[in-house]
């Protein structure tokens, strides 16, 4: 049991966050940093010196991340134990808030202090990431940096090609990574001890509830479609409704359709659609061809599995019936992973030590842990968002929250670090 106070500097974590928060994207709404942007290779350079700062050896690995290491006793004395790692993303999506990852970078930095300050030296190496690209990019591949280190990059995901007709792989070259060796990045799998992440909630659970901790259980799958409809343009005035052929109003009911797909799925189950685009785009023209972009999301792989089959038939009999082709593409983002049950008791007994209310909660956001899972036992610790907003301008979370949550944290890494084994 951990006996010293270990307890974070609450002024310097609100410091942090807006000194990290001043780096945006000035032309986009909310606190846009998006991964590969101007604004977000800046704001790493003051990431990498708050971890140098921290006593932390810094390093920028193959795959983008920011890699910052605590050395353990154990290493500093030639013995060889299993690593700790925590940490998560600086990005956002656009028109982000400020709090969305930035707090489990932070939080873990501070964290470090935290330990240092109360005098508590670890055995085990600690590692504290800022992993490239977390929040999905134009190549429609989320988690750059930790599929890199998990070993999960793949070929086919460099010749992804976005909205600029570039590929991922050419854009990793162009801001100065080698594209050949993020693939080439992977940790050996079980080499850590544990992995564990601080996260805002990112939904209203732990307010509603009035819980000041989450104790993740699972994070969601993620199965992201893209359907495209090919109908037949004509003349927007002159041509009657039932002899038309309209891609767009085929891609307006699929929305619907994906719509109730989630309004029928079990809890934690939801489907988004997230883009729509229809050419020519001319309101004088019925529209040839439209395309959406939506997703699927769980923490059940079995509805996961079968809403795909659903969509898949609901959409094609609609468009069929409306005669218009389609196609419908998949691309599984990520399953549904649990966490470890040993983990969760740790950060659950670390709060109630530190009188925390705690609850059981899970994740129907995706995250940098649920692909360290291939590196070993892996566990998250949420804090509340206020109205349960994020991915918005309004997103917040109040320091004392965001410090509790790093309080929890630090007593865990303490816990986790003298555990023998974890249990995946």
């Amino acid at each position: 049991m951990t006996q010293t106070l270990i307890e974070p500097d609450a002024q310097s974590v609100e410091a942090a966050i807006a000194d990290l928060a001043g780096y945006v994207d000035s032309a986009q709404d909310g606190w846009t940093r998006q991964v590969f942007s101007d604004p977000y290779r800046a704001s790493r350079e003051f990431v990498a010196k708050r971890m140098h700062d921290a006593g932390l050896e810094v390093t920028h690995d193959a795959g983008g991340n920011i890699v910052g290491r605590l050395p353990g006793r154990a290493s500093a004395a030639g013995l060889t134990l299993k690593s700790i790692m925590t940490g998560s993303h600086t990005d956002t999506v656009r028109g982000g808030g400020r709090f969305d990852g930035i707090v489990g970078v932070l939080g873990a930095i501070e964290a470090v202090e935290a330990l240092r300050r109360a005098g508590v030296a670890l055995n085990r190496d600690l590692y504290v990431v800022d992993f490239l690209g977390e929040e999905p990019n134009e190549f429609g591949i989320s988690c750059v940096g930790s599929r890199s280190i998990a070993g999960i990059l793949l070929p086919e995901h460099l010749d992804m090609t976005g909205a600029s007709g570039q590929s991922m792989g050419n854009t990793l070259t162009a801001v100065g990574l080698d594209p050949q060796a993020a693939l080439k990045n992977a940790w050996a799998p079980g080499s850590l001890h544990a992995y564990i992440e601080l996260h805002i909630e990112q939904g209203p659970l732990l307010e509603q509830s009035g819980h000041e901790i989450g104790v993740v259980t699972a994070i969601a799958g993620i199965d992201r479609l893209m359907a495209k409809f090919i109908g037949r343009s004509d003349h927007a005035g002159a041509t009657p409704m039932d002899a038309r052929l309209d891609a767009l109003t085929a891609a307006a009911a699929a929305v619907l359709t994906i719509e109730r797909e989630g309004c029928g799925a079990p809890v934690h189950g939801v489907a988004t659609t997230g883009r729509i685009e229809s050419y020519p785009g001319s309101f004088n023209v019925v529209p040839s061809e439209a395309r959406l972009w939506a997703e699927l999301r769980s923490t059940d792989s079995e509805w996961l599995s079968g809403a795909k089959g659903r969509l898949a038939q609901e959409i094609g009999l609609e468009a069929d019936r409306r005669g218009v082709s389609h196609m419908i593409e998949w691309l599984t983002d990520q399953d549904a992973v649990p966490t470890a049950p040993a983990i969760r008791d740790v950060i659950a007994t670390s709060a109630d030590r530190l009188g925390h209310t705690w609850a059981p909660v899970p994740s129907g956001a995706g995250h940098d842990a649920a692909h360290m899972v291939h590196l070993g036992p892996m566990g998250m610790i949420f804090v509340p968002s206020t109205g349960g907003r994020s991915h918005c301008a309004e997103e917040f979370t109040p320091t004392a929250d965001i410090v509790r949550g790093i309080r929890v944290l630090a007593e865990t890494l303490s816990e986790l670090d003298r555990a023998e084994t974890v249990a995946a």
